[in-house]
């Protein structure tokens, strides 16, 4: 245990932190040469241009992202001394707020001994490319009260799917990269879904989108539509460039798996794909769905016309 005099909740320099207690006196992870102790530093505003998605969840542990600003996180050196901090003998202790210099003292950490940390998607410095971060659950052991959840999810310890309102825009990238303003293709993709939506109730259907959260993801998966009179999940894209399909198709086996009984896949789009993609859709079992005459044309897929085939 380390001889710790500063109180909950005094705001002071880091400089002065680290001239009694060491560790760098830059970046937010602090492991101390002349103090068994972590120091950890967490700025919320500055840490959204980084990638760092730091707060308090609702399993009451504060949620903090390792080091690292490009390229999947590892677990070596800052993050390794948080990790291992049991071991080493070192308390962590968490600090808020560095832009000014001045920061406030949060309280004393540890990590639990199950599940004490996991992995999650970010983008990298200023809304880089989206990569693997590493984010620890810390435990109070002497802290300030949680000031409000501050995750939009905390990580379910088992797999929950429910239902959310068509209307209700938001979308899974939100949760990766919550400050960039859609594309336009984005914008059209909406659009679609609320015609093919539209479409569907004029005939008698009941649509939905769901909200799928995987055992401990922290951030939760949310399809386009889900038809569910007729049991077919689709994925909606603003554009039929062949990125975009490859992308639904992973997409509709990645929300496909969590449904009971498995529905049909289809994917929604604003224009006819051409030939190539149309068939690798039908390989993979899923219709193909556009615009057309003023209502919708639903290729379907090679998967069911073969059993079809194969039945008759």
């Amino acid at each position: 245990m380390s001889d710790w005099n500063i109180e909950i909740g005094r705001e002071l320099k880091r400089v002065d932190i680290h001239a009694e207690y060491g560790g760098r006196r830059q970046g937010g992870i602090g492991p101390s040469r002349v103090a068994p102790v972590v120091l950890l530093f967490t700025d919320p505003v500055k840490g959204h241009r980084h990638g760092y998605f730091d707060g308090w969840g609702e399993d009451g542990c504060y949620h903090y992202a390792g080091e690292g600003q490009v390229g999947d996180q590892k677990m070596t050196q800052g993050n390794l001394a948080i990790l291992n901090h049991r071991k080493d003998g070192r308390d962590l202790h968490l600090f808020q707020g560095v832009s000014s210099g001045v920061t406030r003292y949060i309280g004393q950490f540890e990590l639990p001994a199950d599940d004490p940390w996991y992995l999650t998607d970010a983008p990298e410095t200023n809304d880089g490319p989206v990569r693997s971060v590493i984010m620890f659950r810390l435990q109070p052991v002497k802290a300030a009260p949680p000031s409000g959840v501050q995750l939009p999810h905390t990580p379910e310890p088992k797999l929950l799917v429910r239902e959310v309102e068509i209307e209700q825009q938001y979308v899974e990238r939100t949760y990766v990269e919550p400050h960039r303003e859609p594309y336009e293709a984005e914008r059209r993709e909406a659009k679609l879904v609320r015609d093919y939506a539209d479409h569907l109730r004029a005939a008698g259907h009941v649509v939905v989108r769901q909200r799928i959260e995987p055992a401990g993801e922290l951030k939760p998966i949310i399809t386009d539509l889900f038809d569910k009179t007729a049991n077919r999940l689709v994925e909606a894209k603003g554009t039929v460039t062949r990125e975009a399909v490859r992308m639904a198709v992973g997409q509709l086996f990645d929300y496909g798996r969590h449904f009971e009984p498995i529905p049909s896949w289809a994917l929604l789009v604003p224009s006819k794909p051409r030939p190539d993609l149309i068939a690798l859709c039908g390989f993979a079992g899923v219709e193909v769905i556009w615009p057309e005459d003023g209502g919708f044309h639903e290729a379907g897929n090679l998967r069911a016309a073969e059993e079809r085939g194969a039945g008759a």
